[in-house]
């Protein structure tokens, strides 16, 4: 396995758009890394230059020790998987799995080891001679995955692999390849749109936004601290609940709001926030941290329930405070019909605050 570099990296096309723009970072030996981002962010994009499918506008890329700008994809030692399973539909399994080592001249019975110890890593040891038509769309993947595998490459490149599969599959095929990343302690780079994946994937996620690198971090600092609001808006399901105002102090700190005042109280990031006084800001909230209180006393806001989503070990409650949209995160509990009036409290260290302008940066 090798480690990946990238200094300044970028992407430009001849349209004058910037793919990626100066990404900066370096995937440490045996570390599976996410990029995630919305469609267009650039992660595909960065992929596939680390690949050598998409030539580098600017910066340098590093696969090991030796600098890959200009060496083809055959020669960088990686191995790609598709979306798309680019199964052969004339082969047998054991021969997809082994077609690569073929190419590059390898000896029958080191293709027959390889492809053997592949099929039993993945459980297909009983599907070897069977035709991709007759295999479902995890087996198809496990293929597609075990032809990585089999080639023994410096770096695993994996591309929204598991998109094209039911929520099931996708479940089961996320900790298998979780799985055997362990086994293999290989350096893996994998993309995706769906957060879920990323933070349950990732060992560190790359966000992207745009072609820009928005946050690099684990999985739980970059939820516990997103760097600014693209980042608090992205990751988490269902997303951080954002509130707009201009923050102030009258005996404790307060957000003045067009929907009306919010009592903040004392806060410990208070220090953090003096020079944000009589500023716009973001107050940011995770819907586990909204908390519904037994009544209106000592209450931080009301807010009218709209929807309730029962997801069996959890309840999402979808509500609305003036015209601003809220969803609180609760245990499965006996619950008021829509419609009612309830109310919520916090806890003040678990506020996020963000700068409302410019680039939304994080401020405490």
């Amino acid at each position: 396995m090798a480690k990946v570099r990238l200094d300044k990296l970028r992407k430009v096309y001849p349209n004058g758009h910037v793919g990626v723009a100066e990404a900066s970072f370096e995937i440490a030996d045996g570390e599976l890394l996410v990029l995630v981002g919305p469609s267009g962010c650039g992660k595909t994009t960065l992929l596939r230059m680390i690949a050598g499918l998409e030539s580098i506008s600017g910066g340098t890329l590093s696969i090991g020790e030796r600098v890959v700008n200009e060496v083809a994809p055959k020669d960088r030692d990686i191995a790609m998987v598709f979306q798309n399973y680019a199964l052969y539909p004339h082969m047998t399994v054991a021969e997809n799995l082994g077609f690569g080592l073929k190419l590059r001249g390898q000896p029958k019975a080191e293709i027959d080891r390889r492809v053997a110890e592949a099929a039993r890593m993945l459980e297909l040891e009983q599907r070897l001679d069977a035709r991709p038509a007759a295999l479902s769309g995890g087996q198809r993947q496990r293929v597609a995955l075990g032809r990585a595998l089999v080639r023994d490459p410096k770096v695993f490149l994996l591309d929204e692999p598991l998109s094209n599969l039911d929520a099931k599959l996708r479940l089961s095929m996320r900790v298998e390849i979780a799985r055997i990343h362990q086994r293999l302690k290989a350096t893996m780079v994998y993309v995706t749109h769906d957060q879920i994946e990323a933070m349950t994937l990732g060992q560190r996620i790359v966000v992207l936004s745009g072609g820009v690198i928005q946050q690099i971090d684990t999985p739980m600092n970059l939820y516990e601290r997103p760097a600014n609001l693209f980042v608090a808006g992205f990751l988490g399901s269902p997303a951080m609940n954002l509130l707009r105002g201009v923050l102030y102090r009258d005996g404790g700190w307060k957000l003045a709001m067009p929907q009306g005042e919010l009592m903040l109280g004392e806060l410990p990031q208070g220090a953090a926030l003096e020079a944000w006084r009589d500023r716009d800001v973001v107050v940011g909230l995770r819907p586990e941290d909204l908390l519904l209180q037994p009544g209106a006393h000592g209450a931080a806001l009301s807010a009218q329930l709209e929807v309730v989503e029962p997801v069996g070990n959890e309840v999402f409650l979808n509500l609305r405070h003036g015209e601003l949209a809220l969803v609180s995160r609760m245990p499965p509990r006996e619950l008021p019909a829509p419609g009612s009036e309830l109310h919520f409290g916090f806890a003040p260290e678990r506020l996020h605050f963000f700068d409302a302008k410019g680039e939304g940066a994080r401020i405490a």
